[in-house]
Parts: structure tokens; sequence; C-alpha cells
């Protein structure tokens, strides 16, 4: 079976996620803000062996705790968009320097592509680019998830899991004021990608609450005015 835990960390409150298989003890993290205790809390209470760090977009408060995870597991894989890749290790352009005044740079080990599925921990997870927040922000869907029980922190069912960072919120979307970001390409593409995905898909933003699909379609005002 597999759990998923979040964690609401970093100085504008993102929300970062383990996935693990309780069975191997094998682990994926998503997103990766803040303090390295705070994100691997987990890890380290279930005996966790995580593999890779997936990060939706590479904007300086969804990445700036993966050096800090890999000073304590130098073989994780980093992975992220290709079209991000160029960002992550751009300090102004990762909005790190302009937020924090300190310039954070970071090399992924491996970037995906739209439509690329790959497999970590037992699961096959979908790459969809939505480009809009950034030029290249990767969302991660997973189709279906045996049922977990009571869970860690986040109850899970077998309907289809979409992490989507600040792709799509509970009633609103991410901002497109940043450099590479694009208002217009941003509703489409979620309209196109995301809502093309089943009603009942379970969406975990990277703030705020969670949300499906089917309420977005219904009620986000920027798709119902």
């Amino acid at each position: 079976m597999y759990k998923l835990a979040a964690v609401v960390t970093g100085m504008v409150a993102t929300n970062c996620y383990t996935l693990f298989n309780e069975d191997t003890k094998e682990a994926i993290l998503i997103d990766a803000s803040g303090n390295a205790n705070t994100l691997l809390r987990t890890v380290r209470e279930e005996g966790l062996s995580p593999k890779a760090i997936l990060l939706t977009h590479a904007h300086f408060d969804h990445m700036d705790g993966v050096e800090g995870i890999r000073k304590e597991y130098p073989d994780i894989e980093v992975i992220i968009g290709e079209n991000d890749a160029p960002i992550l290790e751009n300090p102004s352009v990762n909005l790190s320097l302009a937020f924090t005044g300190t310039p954070v740079s970071i090399k992924a080990d491996r970037t995906v592509k739209d439509g690329e599925e790959i497999e970590l921990i037992g699961l096959k997870i979908k790459c969809i680019e939505v480009s809009g927040h950034t030029i290249g922000g990767m969302c991660y869907y997973i189709e279906s998830l045996p049922p977990s029980g009571d869970g860690v922190s986040q109850s899970m069912t077998n309907k289809g899991v979409l992490f989507d960072g600040d792709t799509l919120f509970h009633g609103s979307v991410g901002r497109s004021d940043f450099p590479t970001g694009d208002a217009e390409a941003l509703l489409k593409n979620i309209r196109e990608k995301l809502f093309t995905l089943p009603d009942d898909t379970q969406v975990f933003p990277g703030h705020d609450s969670e949300t499906t699909i089917r309420w977005e379609k219904t009620y986000n005002p920027y798709f119902n005015n």
C-alpha cells in the first residue's frame, strides 16, 4: 500500500509531499522547500529510503531544500521538467535572489518531457507539462493508487492523484507575473491538459488545500465567469 504525508514549510508556506510504498519502504518527495529536517520527518519516522525528488517547477520556494536533502541522501535523484531546468540554475529567474537575498542554484540529475511516463517506487507517473506559471511547470499524474487505510496525514484513494505545484489551486490558479509566466497559456493549458483528466482526480497543489478536477471545472472562477 501507498501512503502520503504532507508538510507545509518554507517562507511562503509550500506544500511538500512524501509518497511512499509501505511494503518496500521506498519514497519519493514532491517539491522541497525550507529545512531538510522538516522535509525528512516522515522519511525518518517511517524508516524510508527516498529515491527521488520530483520538482513541479523551479521557483525557490519549491526547491530551496534540495541541497539539504542531498547532504543526507547524496544518491537521491532530482527530477524536473526539461524547460524549467535552466531556471533551476538561475537565481534571478528562480526568484531566490529577489525574495531571500541569497542566490540558490541547483542542477537537476534528470529532466522529463511532456507526456513522458516514469516509474518510481512501483508506480507509473505521467509527466504533464503545463506552462504558464513558469515556462516548464510539470505536473505529476498517477492514474490510480491502492487504498491506504488511514494514511499518514492525507487519505489516499484508488482514484487518480495529481501533484501540480503552482498550476491549479483550490478556487484559483498560479501567478503568471513572474519571469517566463504567461496567463493566457496557463488557463489554456489547464483546460486542455488537466481538465481532461478524470473528474474524481485528487489534486494536491503547491499551496493551500487539496481539491478535485471536478470541483475546479465546476466552481473555479477563472473558468466559470
